[in-house]
């Protein structure tokens, strides 16, 4: 289900949306029910999160907790925490959102967490979420860049069913002005303002002066909006780069596995859009990347379909905790270790919910994929369509319906 409340409830519950009670983005979460750092503090580990959460709920099964409120702004965040008497607190802070968070781990790192105890911690950036913006440090990063444009950009959907014209997520129609950059956010310091200001209000000048249209204008906010997800990403890069090296400095990466992943992907203007929602492969695969020295050999790749609905198994597992048979995924561990069970799964389902009431009018699905074939029923406006995706990787021709994949189709 990619959406980031959503995924990040799966990840909590190692259960599907329609049983963990999140389906999508503004539903509140149950933190009554099981959920993996409970289990894991019941084996005897030390658990925190800081950063990102967005669930609506107060974290639970956290020992410590320090967590944006709702969705979070890029400068000058909010957070919550727990207060001296156990009940939340919002506390202001100054500064660029990426760092605070990473400044919070780290202290949480040093001095905080119990040096006797094994921990699980998970650090959640908000970036790069919409609407991007960039770091003090980042504002001018890829000026004198030109970003390559996926071939897709003026995809025109010729080739599928009528689902993909319903959507609201194009660069070209539905990036607003706080999206490209041409209003100054208005929760910043006076010294935040005068850097942001310095570095967009010439670009935004050469910009009006230019007078674009058509294909131009389009290419003109692709470079904006991709330079400025990228501006974001960096600071994310450099960040983490801070947390390994400590773990790294105080010898505790020797016994430390560290996943990084993210909620769903997301549309670098492929298909012309932005955001995610969609089965669609862009939307579908999540990053996944796992350093675990003397375990996994480093730059070693695995294909098998795995999804954020094993990574709470997986946690468990490695901690040495049981795993409960109500758990919809698998542990990762095998795989980790270099041995895929022979009875690993052969497809991968999928549902959204939001619907075209939602955000960006994408309409509600559900289909399953092998990973070479796919089959979307777009229930909600009465439509399917299949891929396959070795010969059409890019999701342009629908085969649902045509002949030669009648045995295929079936059996999806």
């Amino acid at each position: 289900n990619s959406i980031c409340g959503p995924s990040r409830a799966v990840i909590q519950t190692g259960k599907h949306s329609h049983l963990n009670g999140f389906v999508r983005n503004g539903n509140f979460f149950n933190g009554d029910q099981q959920t993996f750092p409970k289990l894991l503090q019941k084996a005897g580990y030390q658990t925190a999160i800081v950063g990102k959460w967005h669930l609506g709920s107060t974290p639970q099964g956290y020992d410590y907790y320090d967590v944006l409120k709702g969705q979070g702004p890029y400068y000058n965040p909010p957070m919550i925490t727990e207060g001296p008497d156990g009940k939340p607190v919002t506390k202001a802070h100054t500064g660029y959102t990426t760092h605070i968070i990473t400044a919070k781990t780290l202290t949480w790192l040093k001095d905080q967490r119990d040096p006797d105890k094994p921990f699980m911690l998970m650090y959640q950036h908000k970036a790069p979420h919409r609407n991007w913006q960039p770091g003090p440090d980042y504002l001018t990063m890829y000026d004198d860049v030109e970003i390559p444009e996926p071939s897709t950009l003026f995809d025109d959907y010729s080739g599928r069913s009528k689902a993909p014209t319903y959507q609201k997520m194009e660069i070209a129609n539905h990036l607003n002005e706080r999206d490209l950059k041409l209003v100054t956010p208005g929760n910043l310091t006076p010294e935040q303002k005068e850097k942001w200001d310095a570095a967009y209000q010439p670009k935004n000048a050469a910009f009006k002066e230019a007078g674009l249209t058509g294909k131009a204008l389009v290419k003109w906010k692709y470079q904006r909006y991709a330079k400025d997800y990228l501006r974001c990403v960096k600071a994310v890069d450099d960040d983490i780069g801070k947390v390994l090296n400590y773990l790294d400095e105080s010898g505790l990466a020797d016994n430390t596995v560290v996943i990084y992943a993210s909620d769903q992907g997301w549309y670098l203007g492929e298909h012309g859009w932005f955001d995610k929602r969609w089965m669609y492969e862009e939307s579908l695969l999540i990053p996944l990347l796992v350093r675990w020295p003397g375990t996994i050999k480093a730059g070693s790749v695995n294909g098998d379909i795995v999804s954020n609905l094993d990574f709470a198994e997986t946690f468990l597992d490695i901690a040495g905790a049981t795993v409960p048979s109500d758990m919809q995924g698998r542990s990762l561990l095998p795989l980790l270790k270099g041995d895929t069970p022979k009875d690993w799964r052969k497809s991968f389902y999928y549902h959204y919910y939001e619907g075209l009431k939602g955000g960006h009018s994408v309409p509600r699905h559900y289909g399953i994929t092998t990973g070479r074939y796919k089959l979307i029923d777009f229930y909600e406006v009465g439509t399917y369509e299949m891929f396959d995706l070795k010969k059409d990787p890019e999701e342009l021709k629908s085969v649902h319906g045509d002949p030669k994949y009648a045995k295929i189709q079936q059996r999806l």
